[in-house]
């Protein structure tokens, strides 16, 4: 495999360094804008679906480091091997991905305990309308219990960023199509082959999604949305490199 930078994957990088830049300049009301929020809240937008894949945490610098060194490494080679469309259409295929899975489960959540408060006499809209003030009734505690009312208000007020699940989706991809490619030096000191070390990767971000294990460096780590990306991407490529050589 040739590592020489790739166009689209130059541009990639720079559209999220631009990004990047910008919200330190404009401001964090920027980065409210293009970060992607739950789709009931009032700051959630259409174009959030495409622009959080080109968003980074504004302080946490390693966040955009290792995203875009991700991008260099799996995404140069599959880009050598599919050309530029194909790429691209895989690269925001994967993004998608990232936001419909936490999206499914948030919303089985966030539906499951804002009927409990209906079935106890509280309206929705009503509801709906107090969180986007800012606000919550202390009466919620009482039927959703403290815990209910952490995750409603969490689910409702988190707003996420970033390329991982892309990444993720990349990282899949180049399990499938380099398998014996050794990986050393970025997640392990021992080199260990793609086949081998993707698998525990994506076992580990769904056990830390189930049980919680979120933080990193005090940062909140968006475990469904790795694993969303991964799935949507290794489908995709799983199925390109099966009908590859079908003759139509």
């Amino acid at each position: 495999m040739n590592n020489r930078i790739t166009d689209t994957i130059k541009h990639l990088i720079i559209i999220n360094v631009i990004f990047f830049i910008a919200v330190k300049v404009v401001g964090l009301n920027l980065y409210d804008q293009l970060a992607i929020w739950f789709p009931e809240n009032d700051h959630f937008k259409v174009w959030q679906v495409f622009t959080h894949m080109f968003m980074h945490h504004p302080t946490f610098y390693l966040h955009i480091i290792m995203n875009m060194f991700g991008l260099w490494m799996f995404g140069t080679p599959l880009e050598q091997k599919w050309g530029k469309k194909k790429f691209l259409f895989f690269y925001f295929s994967a993004g998608l991905g990232a936001v419909l899975l936490p999206w499914a489960i948030d919303f089985y959540q966030f539906n499951s305990l804002v009927e409990k408060l209906v079935a106890n006499g509280f309206n929705k809209l009503e509801v709906l309308s107090i969180l986007n003030e800012g606000k919550y009734n202390t009466g919620w505690e009482n039927i959703l219990s403290s815990q209910g009312l952490d995750t409603l208000t969490t689910i409702f007020y988190t707003k996420s960023v970033g390329a991982s699940g892309a990444i993720m989706g990349l990282l899949a991809a180049f399990g499938i199509n380099f398998p014996d490619s050794k990986l050393a030096l970025i997640f392990l000191p021992i080199p260990i082959a793609a086949k081998y070390f993707i698998p525990v990767l994506l076992g580990y971000e769904m056990l830390s999604g189930i049980f919680g294990w979120s933080s990193v460096f005090g940062i909140n780590v968006a475990h469904f949305a790795h694993l969303g990306g991964a799935i949507v991407g290794g489908l995709i490529a799983w199925y390109w490199k099966k009908n590859q050589f079908k003759i139509n």
